[in-house]
């Protein structure tokens, strides 16, 4: 078990947290046709969209309440009225994500009573599925906001089996899976991928792969998200023949929908390298009832391969990670099978799986913490986003970038890190990171004869001269 060292510092330096209302609406942006309204200042939202834009390079449907000094102070009621007023009149959504920030939280805004009044003064309004989600930007991380609104999302749309009429099983072919936040849109696109060659349906929820893949739509501009996880699913998860939960960090959620659902629950922390992606198509080939079909059997003989290959330059490497809980998991695993050293590990917030990621100490702590880590610890290759890039040149290492905000790199929002083809490609990039580094090489193996040649004084059996060994050092 790791062991977890809390933070000591009475500041932040070069932080690694991003915010929980970053995370939810990030949750929010995988339904269809909907909309992150975030209840307080403008510079809450700004800061969130910045980021949001730069990594998926794409327009983000983000709003506020716009709340300035009078209104944080006299009440921010009028505020969040008038907000949901604007949105559901103007642009019609599907769902609006209604977030609170830290200067509303700090206020004290009771957000679900704020959305009750909303509904009793506009009930024409009363189809827009609205999600009343507490993220406080001054607790928890990207991490755990996103896991409140996937959380909420079910409370709020997912009814009771005894009232909504549903039965575990009546669609046999249909598997819910609840994504964690570690998941990009190209991880999702191979993981429908995956569970769609056994001959089953998967309802993502929420669904990035749809709402945030990068394509181009008929309309020059959308107010709302175009894909992602339609709110009238939401009332097919009772007859679902299982659920999928990737991400330790979904547990919340997934015990909510397995009370209200009755729906066979199976949880996988992650889908980083070999044991856990065999896993995951156990569990798809005992819910299809049906063998491993050949191509997946192929890419599993693939990326043995490349283990083989590779593990001459990751056995031993010694690697530093910084990332969020669930992506510090699937990295930490991924390269526990290749024998490589995670030799410093930091994390933004605690939780709750911490203790059970395989390395020997995660730090809870920021930027700064990982640099003077991996320079105590010689780290040779660093894993981050890319708020990471200064801290690999003042170290002079190579970065692997992973996690959120990608903005230095096209793709990275599409990048696949799970399934067998993506820990393939994940090796590959290790290795090729590390062989880049012009002092990294397998070490010289310095030859009994060699040595013994190189002094004429010490020659084999006293007779034979140096020359004679000339050719066994060429």
């Amino acid at each position: 078990m790791a062991e977890i060292i809390k933070r000591n510092k009475p500041l932040v330096v070069s932080p690694l947290k991003t915010s929980q209302p970053l995370g939810a609406s990030l949750a929010v942006l995988g339904l269809n046709r909907a909309l992150p309204l975030m209840h307080g200042a403008q510079g809450c939202t700004a800061f969130a969209k910045v980021l949001l834009v730069r990594h998926f390079r794409e327009p983000i449907p983000l709003q506020t309440t716009a709340l300035d000094s009078i209104s944080s102070i006299m009440g921010a009621e009028d505020n969040l009225m008038a907000g949901l007023r604007t949105v559901c009149e103007k642009h019609r959504p599907a769902a609006v994500g209604l977030l609170t920030t830290g200067l509303t939280e700090t206020q004290g805004t009771d957000i679900a009573r704020g959305l009750k009044l909303f509904r009793d003064r506009y009930p024409e309004f009363r189809t827009v599925g609205i999600l009343p989600i507490n993220t406080p930007d001054f607790t928890g991380g990207l991490e755990s906001g996103f896991a409140a609104a996937v959380e909420t999302m079910i409370e709020e749309w997912v009814p009771a089996a005894a009232v909504a009429g549903t039965h575990p099983g009546r669609r046999p072919r249909q598997i819910n899976v609840l994504c964690g936040s570690a998941l990009t849109p190209g991880d999702l696109e191979a993981l429908r991928e995956t569970i769609e060659r056994f001959g089953l349906h998967p309802l993502l929820i929420p669904d990035l792969s749809e709402s945030l893949d990068g394509h181009l739509s008929a309309e020059d501009f959308s107010p709302l998200t175009t894909g992602g996880t339609p709110l009238s699913a939401f009332a097919t998860l009772g007859d679902a023949a299982a659920t999928l939960v990737i991400g330790d960090s979904l547990h919340a959620a997934a015990a909510l929908l397995h009370e209200r659902t009755g729906v066979p629950t199976h949880t996988l922390p992650h889908l980083f390298g070999l044991a856990a992606n065999d896993r995951l198509v156990m569990t798809l080939a005992g819910i299809a009832g049906q063998p491993v079909p050949a191509p997946l059997a192929r890419q599993r003989a693939q990326l043995l391969d490349t283990m083989l290959d590779t593990h001459f330059l990751l056995g031993q490497a010694r690697v530093a990670i910084a990332a969020e809980a669930d992506l510090l998991h699937g990295f930490s695993q991924l390269l526990a099978e290749l024998g490589a050293d995670v030799v410093a590990a930091v994390t933004p917030t605690s939780a709750s799986n911490l203790a059970r990621i395989p390395v020997p100490q995660i730090h809870i702590g920021d930027l700064e913490d990982l640099e003077t880590l991996a320079g105590e610890r010689n780290a040779e290759l660093l894993i981050g986003n890319s708020h990471a890039v200064e801290v690999a040149q003042r170290l002079d290492l190579p970065l692997l970038r992973a996690g959120l905000p990608l903005y230095d790199q096209f793709g990275g929002y599409q990048r696949t890190w799970i399934g067998y083809r993506g820990a393939r490609q994940a090796l590959f990039d290790l290795a090729n990171a590390l062989l880049a580094q012009a002092d990294h090489a397998v070490a010289p193996y310095p030859s009994f004869y060699s040595r013994k040649a190189d002094s004429p004084q010490e020659t084999r059996h006293g007779a034979t001269p140096a020359s004679a060994h000339s050719d066994w050092r060429h």
